[in-house]
Protein backbone atom coordinates (compact mmCIF):
# COMPACT_ATOMS: atom_id res chain seq x y z
CA UNK A 1 0.00 0.00 0.00
CA UNK A 2 1.46 3.36 -0.99
CA UNK A 3 1.80 6.32 1.28
CA UNK A 4 -1.12 8.25 -0.24
CA UNK A 5 -3.51 5.34 0.29
CA UNK A 6 -2.47 5.04 3.92
CA UNK A 7 -3.05 8.76 4.45
CA UNK A 8 -6.53 8.50 2.92
CA UNK A 9 -7.45 5.59 5.21
CA UNK A 10 -6.14 7.40 8.30
CA UNK A 11 -8.03 10.54 7.35
CA UNK A 12 -11.25 8.55 6.81
CA UNK A 13 -10.98 6.81 10.17
CA UNK A 14 -10.26 10.12 11.90
CA UNK A 15 -13.33 11.69 10.27
CA UNK A 16 -15.54 8.84 11.48
CA UNK A 17 -14.20 9.12 15.04
CA UNK A 18 -14.71 12.90 15.07
CA UNK A 19 -18.24 12.43 13.75
CA UNK A 20 -19.06 9.97 16.50
CA UNK A 21 -17.66 12.28 19.17
CA UNK A 22 -19.61 15.25 17.86
CA UNK A 23 -22.79 13.18 17.71
CA UNK A 24 -22.32 12.03 21.30
CA UNK A 25 -21.72 15.59 22.45
CA UNK A 26 -24.90 16.82 20.76
CA UNK A 27 -26.90 13.92 22.22
CA UNK A 28 -25.59 14.56 25.73
CA UNK A 29 -26.31 18.27 25.44
CA UNK A 30 -29.94 17.52 24.65
CA UNK A 31 -30.36 15.24 27.65
CA UNK A 32 -31.96 16.53 30.83
CA UNK A 33 -29.92 16.65 34.00
CA UNK A 34 -32.73 15.30 36.17
CA UNK A 35 -32.50 15.36 39.95
CA UNK A 36 -33.36 11.89 41.29
CA UNK A 37 -36.83 11.85 42.82
CA UNK A 38 -37.13 10.60 46.39
CA UNK A 39 -39.65 7.90 47.13
CA UNK A 40 -43.05 9.42 48.06
CA UNK A 41 -43.15 9.77 51.84
CA UNK A 42 -45.97 11.24 53.89
CA UNK A 43 -45.40 14.28 56.06
CA UNK A 44 -46.16 14.07 59.75
CA UNK A 45 -49.34 15.26 61.44
CA UNK A 46 -52.19 16.98 59.63
CA UNK A 47 -50.19 17.48 56.44
CA UNK A 48 -49.64 13.75 56.27
CA UNK A 49 -53.38 13.17 56.72
CA UNK A 50 -53.91 15.31 53.62
CA UNK A 51 -51.36 13.19 51.75
CA UNK A 52 -48.73 15.93 51.42
CA UNK A 53 -45.25 14.64 50.71
CA UNK A 54 -42.43 15.09 53.22
CA UNK A 55 -39.70 15.70 50.64
CA UNK A 56 -41.43 17.02 47.50
CA UNK A 57 -43.61 19.88 48.65
CA UNK A 58 -44.12 23.66 48.49
CA UNK A 59 -40.64 24.28 49.87
CA UNK A 60 -38.82 22.05 47.37
CA UNK A 61 -40.96 21.84 44.24
CA UNK A 62 -38.82 24.39 42.36
CA UNK A 63 -36.08 21.72 42.14
CA UNK A 64 -38.42 19.33 40.36
CA UNK A 65 -40.13 21.58 37.80
CA UNK A 66 -40.01 21.25 34.00
CA UNK A 67 -39.23 17.54 33.83
CA UNK A 68 -40.15 15.78 30.60
CA UNK A 69 -40.84 12.60 32.59
CA UNK A 70 -43.55 14.29 34.65
CA UNK A 71 -46.89 16.09 34.52
CA UNK A 72 -47.94 18.90 36.87
CA UNK A 73 -51.52 19.65 37.91
CA UNK A 74 -53.16 22.17 40.20
CA UNK A 75 -56.54 20.70 41.20
CA UNK A 76 -58.34 23.93 42.14
CA UNK A 77 -61.40 25.46 40.54
CA UNK A 78 -61.06 28.93 39.02
CA UNK A 79 -63.71 30.06 41.49
CA UNK A 80 -64.71 27.61 44.20
CA UNK A 81 -68.13 27.85 45.90
CA UNK A 82 -66.47 26.89 49.20
CA UNK A 83 -65.45 29.77 51.48
CA UNK A 84 -61.74 29.04 51.75
CA UNK A 85 -61.14 32.52 53.12
CA UNK A 86 -62.46 31.12 56.42
CA UNK A 87 -59.27 29.05 56.77
CA UNK A 88 -56.85 31.64 55.43
CA UNK A 89 -57.09 30.64 51.77
CA UNK A 90 -58.77 32.01 48.66
CA UNK A 91 -61.85 30.71 46.87
CA UNK A 92 -60.38 32.13 43.65
CA UNK A 93 -57.36 30.70 41.88
CA UNK A 94 -55.27 33.78 42.56
CA UNK A 95 -51.94 32.41 41.37
CA UNK A 96 -50.23 29.32 40.03
CA UNK A 97 -46.73 27.85 39.85
CA UNK A 98 -45.10 27.99 36.41
CA UNK A 99 -45.32 24.64 34.68
CA UNK A 100 -48.51 23.56 36.41
CA UNK A 101 -51.77 23.14 34.52
CA UNK A 102 -55.23 23.23 36.04
CA UNK A 103 -57.69 20.35 36.25
CA UNK A 104 -60.51 21.07 38.71
CA UNK A 105 -60.91 18.12 41.07
CA UNK A 106 -64.57 18.85 41.97
CA UNK A 107 -65.44 18.19 38.30
CA UNK A 108 -63.73 14.79 38.43
CA UNK A 109 -65.61 13.32 41.39
CA UNK A 110 -67.79 14.36 44.30
CA UNK A 111 -65.87 16.00 47.15
CA UNK A 112 -66.30 14.84 50.73
CA UNK A 113 -64.88 15.67 54.16
CA UNK A 114 -64.01 19.32 53.63
CA UNK A 115 -63.41 21.41 56.77
CA UNK A 116 -66.73 22.52 58.23
CA UNK A 117 -65.56 26.14 58.21
CA UNK A 118 -65.52 26.34 54.39
CA UNK A 119 -68.96 24.85 53.78
CA UNK A 120 -69.65 22.92 50.57
CA UNK A 121 -67.84 23.05 47.26
CA UNK A 122 -69.27 22.31 43.79
CA UNK A 123 -72.00 19.64 43.88
CA UNK A 124 -72.91 19.42 40.18
CA UNK A 125 -72.06 16.99 37.41
CA UNK A 126 -68.84 14.96 37.74
CA UNK A 127 -66.93 12.40 35.67
CA UNK A 128 -67.12 9.86 38.50
CA UNK A 129 -69.11 9.30 41.68
CA UNK A 130 -67.36 8.03 44.78
CA UNK A 131 -69.52 5.48 46.58
CA UNK A 132 -69.71 5.00 50.33
CA UNK A 133 -67.46 1.93 50.02
CA UNK A 134 -64.67 4.07 48.54
CA UNK A 135 -64.98 2.78 44.97
CA UNK A 136 -65.60 5.04 41.98
CA UNK A 137 -68.30 4.69 39.33
CA UNK A 138 -67.85 6.34 35.93
CA UNK A 139 -70.73 8.62 34.97
CA UNK A 140 -69.69 8.88 31.32
CA UNK A 141 -68.27 6.46 28.78
CA UNK A 142 -65.32 8.81 28.29
CA UNK A 143 -64.59 9.30 32.03
CA UNK A 144 -61.74 6.80 32.32
CA UNK A 145 -60.19 7.86 29.02
CA UNK A 146 -60.14 11.50 30.14
CA UNK A 147 -58.20 10.86 33.35
CA UNK A 148 -55.94 8.36 31.59
CA UNK A 149 -55.01 11.07 29.08
CA UNK A 150 -54.56 13.72 31.76
CA UNK A 151 -52.60 11.54 34.18
CA UNK A 152 -50.32 9.23 32.13
CA UNK A 153 -49.36 6.10 34.04
CA UNK A 154 -45.83 6.14 32.62
CA UNK A 155 -45.00 9.59 34.06
CA UNK A 156 -44.45 11.08 37.48
CA UNK A 157 -47.49 13.05 38.59
CA UNK A 158 -47.15 16.18 40.75
CA UNK A 159 -50.40 17.38 42.34
CA UNK A 160 -51.19 20.49 44.32
CA UNK A 161 -54.13 22.77 45.10
CA UNK A 162 -54.80 25.59 47.56
CA UNK A 163 -54.21 23.82 50.87
CA UNK A 164 -53.49 20.24 49.80
CA UNK A 165 -56.91 18.62 50.19
CA UNK A 166 -58.01 18.25 46.57
CA UNK A 167 -54.52 17.07 45.57
CA UNK A 168 -54.53 14.37 48.24
CA UNK A 169 -58.01 13.24 47.20
CA UNK A 170 -56.86 13.00 43.59
CA UNK A 171 -53.94 10.77 44.52
CA UNK A 172 -56.22 8.46 46.52
CA UNK A 173 -58.60 8.23 43.57
CA UNK A 174 -55.85 7.44 41.07
CA UNK A 175 -54.41 4.80 43.39
CA UNK A 176 -57.86 3.23 43.78
CA UNK A 177 -58.24 3.09 39.99
CA UNK A 178 -54.91 1.32 39.49
CA UNK A 179 -52.25 4.04 39.23
CA UNK A 180 -48.87 3.47 40.87
CA UNK A 181 -48.74 5.51 44.10
CA UNK A 182 -44.94 5.53 43.92
CA UNK A 183 -45.13 7.88 40.92
CA UNK A 184 -47.59 10.38 42.45
CA UNK A 185 -46.49 13.30 44.64
CA UNK A 186 -48.89 15.51 46.58
CA UNK A 187 -46.93 18.76 46.61
CA UNK A 188 -49.26 20.54 49.02
CA UNK A 189 -50.84 23.99 48.87
CA UNK A 190 -50.16 26.99 46.67
CA UNK A 191 -51.18 29.22 49.58
CA UNK A 192 -47.94 28.23 51.34
CA UNK A 193 -45.60 28.42 48.36
CA UNK A 194 -42.81 31.01 48.66
CA UNK A 195 -40.71 30.07 45.64
CA UNK A 196 -39.72 32.11 42.61
CA UNK A 197 -41.98 30.54 39.97
CA UNK A 198 -45.26 32.30 40.64
CA UNK A 199 -47.66 33.41 37.92
CA UNK A 200 -49.90 36.04 39.50
CA UNK A 201 -53.53 35.67 38.46
CA UNK A 202 -55.04 38.14 40.92
CA UNK A 203 -54.23 41.64 39.71
CA UNK A 204 -55.14 45.15 40.85
CA UNK A 205 -55.72 48.14 38.59
CA UNK A 206 -54.52 51.65 39.41
CA UNK A 207 -58.00 52.57 40.65
CA UNK A 208 -57.89 49.70 43.15
CA UNK A 209 -60.18 47.37 41.20
CA UNK A 210 -59.25 43.72 41.56
CA UNK A 211 -59.66 41.16 38.78
CA UNK A 212 -58.48 37.63 38.02
CA UNK A 213 -56.55 37.09 34.78
CA UNK A 214 -57.73 33.52 34.24
CA UNK A 215 -56.59 33.63 30.61
CA UNK A 216 -53.02 33.15 31.86
CA UNK A 217 -53.88 29.67 33.13
CA UNK A 218 -53.32 26.48 31.08
CA UNK A 219 -56.78 25.13 31.93
CA UNK A 220 -58.28 21.75 31.03
CA UNK A 221 -62.01 22.25 30.65
CA UNK A 222 -64.33 19.28 31.02
CA UNK A 223 -67.32 19.88 28.74
CA UNK A 224 -69.95 17.46 30.02
CA UNK A 225 -72.35 18.38 27.21
CA UNK A 226 -69.99 16.63 24.75
CA UNK A 227 -69.77 13.39 26.77
CA UNK A 228 -71.90 10.24 26.62
CA UNK A 229 -73.73 9.69 29.91
CA UNK A 230 -73.96 6.16 31.26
Amino acid sequence: MNKNAKNIIIASVAAVVVGILIGCAIWNTGKENLIPLPKPTLSEGQRGELGIDKNVNEATIDKYLNRSDSVYYDMRMLEDPAEYENIGGDKYLSGIIKGFEVVSFPYITNVTNLPAEVGSTYTGTTLFTQRDDGNYIANYRESMQIITDLFPKDKNIFLMCGGGGYAGMMKKMLAKLGWNEEKIYVVGGYWYYEGKNIIEIKETLKDGTTYYAFWKIPYHEIDFSKLTKI
